[in-house]
């Protein structure tokens, strides 16, 4: 028999993915968590991390003393959502809730905020034993994992964490995580008349296409990927284009990888601008770096054991995404990312099975269980 309440768990993430929290905009969605947090005994703060961001709310940052001496540990989702995300109206179809269609759904990451909750809401309901238990429920994970790297790591007692905010099905566990570089590329080129004296300009829709169609993009290999995800520039069609702006990203499992591509895609622009007498700017900025965790860690023995309980097999894999996860590991925190099954994340076609929902939630209060 189930410790959970199935019914008070859904209501709880229907709730919660109709309180609008878009990217910068999380507070109404932090204090409705603050107050639940405070009412089921933990103290709770709000961090800073906002002001620092540009969001109107900080991370919120909860503590629940332990019941025996044992190790705290940490459980962590965000609380930003993609956009459309404002409106959103749960319909559940089949034992699977969808949005109508005009907003996305919000399971990520509400669906690993629910499971969390949920899992504290019995521990206080069943009076159970349980070691310290500290929750960091991040903003603007999405876009750049901002909440994270604001985070002061000072006021955390754990060094291990599960962060419950992976699209994959419950079991899965994502052990390693790739990192990313945000690559900025300006290239200018030399106005003309492009009727009158078009030779006399040099066009920098011209360098951006030369550039552009010697790159290697999308799926590189299996531990790398390249994007460009903006075009700007342009104007009347009787000037010859002075300036193009383009916005990209490369990600890898490997660092070396990583600055290969990049390095690579820098080259590109730079002699596509030479070639056309123009100039290229570009910048590389390390958005997070890479983790990886042993397939024998003891974080991973722990999910394998609350799945194993629950007669659901795990399976260990990479991810091509970047996730709070790097950001807990590069500051001293050890932290692997779980499936919680929110499938088709950052789309109006994104949905959640309700059996998943439950079943997360069970294994994070098996994992509670484990270390107390």
């Amino acid at each position: 028999m189930t410790m959970i309440d199935e019914k008070r768990l859904l209501e709880r993430f229907l709730r919660y993915v109709q309180i609008d929290s878009p990217t910068k905009e999380e507070l109404e969605f932090a204090l409705v968590l603050k107050k639940e947090l405070e009412d089921l005994g933990l103290q709770v703060s709000m961090d800073d991390a906002g002001t620092k961001v540009g969001s109107n709310a900080g991370n919120l940052i909860g503590k629940l003393k332990g019941t025996t001496d044992s190790e705290a540990i940490l459980f962590s989702a965000h609380m930003d959502t993609v956009s459309p995300s404002r409106g959103v109206k749960p319909i559940i179809k089949d034992g699977v809730i969808y949005s109508d269609g005009t907003t996305i759904l919000g399971g990520d990451d509400k669906a690993g905020i629910a499971a969390i909750m949920e899992a504290l809401n019995t521990i206080k309901d069943k009076n159970l034993l349980h070691g310290t238990i500290e929750v960091v429920f991040t903003i603007f994970e999405e876009g750049g994992l901002f909440g994270a790297k604001n985070l002061d790591y000072s006021n955390i007692q754990s060094k291990k964490a599960f962060v419950m905010d992976s699209s994959a099905a419950p079991g899965a566990i994502i052990v390693q995580g790739p990192a990313q570089n945000k690559i900025d590329i300006k290239f200018i080129g030399k106005e003309a008349h492009a009727g009158v004296a078009p030779e006399t300009g040099v066009s920098a829709i011209q360098i951006a296409g030369e550039a552009i169609s010697n790159m290697k993009l999308l799926r590189i290999d299996d531990e790398t990927t390249a994007n460009l995800g903006s075009i700007q520039g342009g104007g009347p069609t009787n000037i010859v284009t002075k300036e193009v702006i383009i916005s990209a990203e490369a990600r890898s499992l490997s660092n070396e990888k990583l600055e290969s591509q990049s390095n690579h895609m820098a080259k590109c622009c730079e002699e596509a601008a030479i070639k056309f007498g123009g100039k290229a700017e570009v910048t590389i900025e390390n958005a997070y770096g890479a983790f990886k965790i042993p397939e024998d860690h003891h974080l991973v023995v722990a999910v394998e054991s609350a799945y194993e309980k629950l007669g659901i097999p795990t399976k260990k894999i990479a991810s091509g995404g970047g996730s709070d996860t790097n950001i807990f590991n590069a500051n001293g925190v050890e932290a692997i990312n779980l499936g919680i099954g929110e499938r088709k994340p950052h789309t109006l076609e994104e949905h959640l099975y309700i059996k998943d929902l439950e079943l997360v939630t069970k294994m994070a209060l098996e994992l509670i269980k484990y270390y107390a």
